[in-house]
């Protein structure tokens, strides 16, 4: 059974930091295509960046420049290191596979960032 447990989110003011966790098990994820989501109040979810197994990445959404996802296989963890945070960038984070049959999503992890 996959199971994804995201972690690291917070309060945070305009122009902080925040480093995101996403705990992963249940699949082969050394191989896997690893995604970061978000989805804010009102909104649907939407794709904030991805990893390949090789460690290539996209960054979606206005969050290039300001957001790096990164991957520790050993410890089968996915990251997002967010800096440069504004208001729009508040919303429940998730991380999940990148392209095809998604596993039942994660409880996310809240990032509100004050003005």
């Amino acid at each position: 059974q996959v199971q994804l447990v995201e972690s690291g989110g917070g309060l945070v003011q305009t122009g902080g930091s925040l480093r995101l966790s996403c705990k992963v098990s249940g699949i082969s994820f050394s191989v896997a295509f690893m995604a970061w989501y978000r989805q804010a109040p009102g909104k649907q979810r939407e794709l904030v960046a991805s990893i390949t197994r090789g460690g290539s990445t996209n960054y979606f959404n206005g969050v290039k420049g300001r957001f790096t996802i990164s991957r520790d296989n050993g410890k089968s963890t996915v990251y997002l290191q967010m800096n440069s945070l504004n208001v729009e960038d508040t919303a429940v984070y998730y991380c999940n596979l990148a392209a095809g049959t998604r596993p039942s999503w994660g409880q996310g992890t809240q990032v509100t960032v004050s003005s």
